[in-house]
């Protein structure tokens, strides 16, 4: 098998955040090899290479990554939400990825930056609206999923607990929020429709729609990728979780109003203005970073991004 070796190997090379956290891993000085189902149309950028792979196989995984012998894993690939699947096949989909990655990276010796989820507290994809128990929500705030996607991020935060512990290597789980492409944001149009009275008066048995099942918060995927290389430089210790969230919502509405007009007994809200109802304060903390974008210029940015799917 022909093989390269990397400083960072990147899974789900080939998706949305992917590519950009390829291009930018590249744009540092960084060798990259990228795992995906399928092998980039273009070849790719010039720093990385590309082998195709199912990551539910643990064989495959172990071969490629260590073949690449990295000195860091990101690991993005998995089905990104419980829509469109059996959620049978979301859970097992992501858990095996998950578990396999983390386990040939241990193997490797390499340290690990993933993509979890905000959805492992349970709010984006609940049947009826949860509340949480304080706002901003930070890392310590109990997960509570139900949906097959957030509990394959809990149990992916499981599993990077443990293969901290069995390899000694550093694992950071990042929780993104929903991530929004400079020029194409999908806010706009919850923005547009919402109205704060039309909110107050909805029963709070009725679904999450309109942004309330992640209390319209969003990250720039500019924001997502500087996270990921902060955190794979950065000297964790053993496993840590972090959000990332742009710093305000998406509407341009006070979070406290938003949170009172949603609930009949809102909980406690610590927020100034339209802050996000997640906090990044560990982020900017132990990592250094903080969000850049915001909806009010990104939204309509004409930027170059990836184009080598």
């Amino acid at each position: 098998m022909s093989s390269a070796s990397a400083d960072v190997v990147v899974t789900g090379a080939l998706g949305g955040v992917g590519q950009w956290t390829v291009d930018r891993l590249v744009a540092d000085g960084r060798d990259v090899v990228g795992l995906d189902r399928r092998l980039p149309a273009e070849g790719g950028p010039e720093g990385a290479s590309f082998f195709e792979v199912d990551l539910t196989d643990q064989g495959e995984t172990l071969e490629l990554v260590a073949s690449a012998d990295p000195d860091a894993v990101v690991h993005l690939a998995a089905i990104p939400d419980p829509t469109g699947h059996a959620e049978s096949r979301v859970f097992t989909n992501n858990t095996e990825s998950a578990y396999n990655v983390l386990d040939a990276a241990g193997h490797a010796g390499a340290d690990v930056v993933w993509a979890s989820s905000e959805s492992a507290y349970g709010f984006p994809f609940a049947d009826e609206v949860l509340k949480p128990e304080y706002v901003p929500v930070d890392e310590a705030h109990p997960l509570r999923p139900e949906d097959a996607y957030g509990v394959s991020k809990e149990a992916g935060e499981a599993v990077a607990r443990s293969m901290a512990r069995k390899h000694d290597v550093s694992i950071a789980s990042i929780r993104p929020s929903w991530v929004q492409y400079p020029g194409e944001y999908l806010t706009e149009q919850n923005r547009e429709a919402f109205d704060v009275d039309a909110l107050a008066a909805r029963s709070t048995d009725d679904p999450p729609d309109g942004g309330i099942g992640n209390f319209w918060s969003y990250v720039d995927v500019r924001d997502l990728t500087s996270m990921v290389t902060a955190a794979v430089d950065a000297e964790v210790d053993g496993h840590e979780a972090y959000l990332c969230h742009a710093a305000e919502n998406y509407l341009g509405v006070d979070t406290a109003a938003l949170f009172d007009a949603l609930f009949d007994e809102a909980p406690p809200c610590d927020t100034d203005g339209d802050e996000s109802a997640f906090t990044t304060a560990k982020a900017e903390r132990d990592l250094g970073w903080t969000p850049e974008h915001t909806w009010r210029e990104a939204a309509d940015e004409d930027v170059d991004g990836p184009e080598f799917a």
